[in-house]
């Protein structure tokens, strides 16, 4: 069983910055990929950013240029850069590991809320 715990969510204000982690229990470089994914209050879980094993990386068009992915082989962790945040980032934040096709690990969630 794989488990993710994420950290660092918190309250700010529009235009402050955040950074997420995501701890796993295994090798961040055994999955497909790692990435970010969002939930708002009354709305569906929607992607945000991730990267694969090989280090390509994809991002939401309403994040690119403030969000920025990373990873630390040796800590097991992949990280989440939030830049200029706006209130519309407001969400629960959920790391993400993909094994496969149809095998993908969540972690607990971290909430994430920007005032204006």
């Amino acid at each position: 069983q794989v488990q993710l715990v994420e950290s660092g969510g918190g309250l700010v204000q529009a235009g402050e910055s955040l950074r997420l982690s995501c701890v796993a229990s295994r090798s961040i470089f055994a999955f497909n990929a790692m990435g970010w994914y969002r939930q708002a209050p009354g709305k569906q879980r929607e992607f945000v950013t991730s990267i694969t094993s090989g280090g390509s990386t994809n991002y939401l068009d309403s994040v690119k240029g403030r969000f920025t992915i990373s990873r630390d082989r040796a800590k097991n962790t992949v990280y989440l850069q939030m830049n200029s945040l706006k209130p519309e980032d407001t969400a629960v934040y959920y790391c993400n590991a993909n094994w496969g096709p149809a095998v993908n690990y969540w972690g607990q969630g971290t909430q994430v809320t920007v005032s204006s």
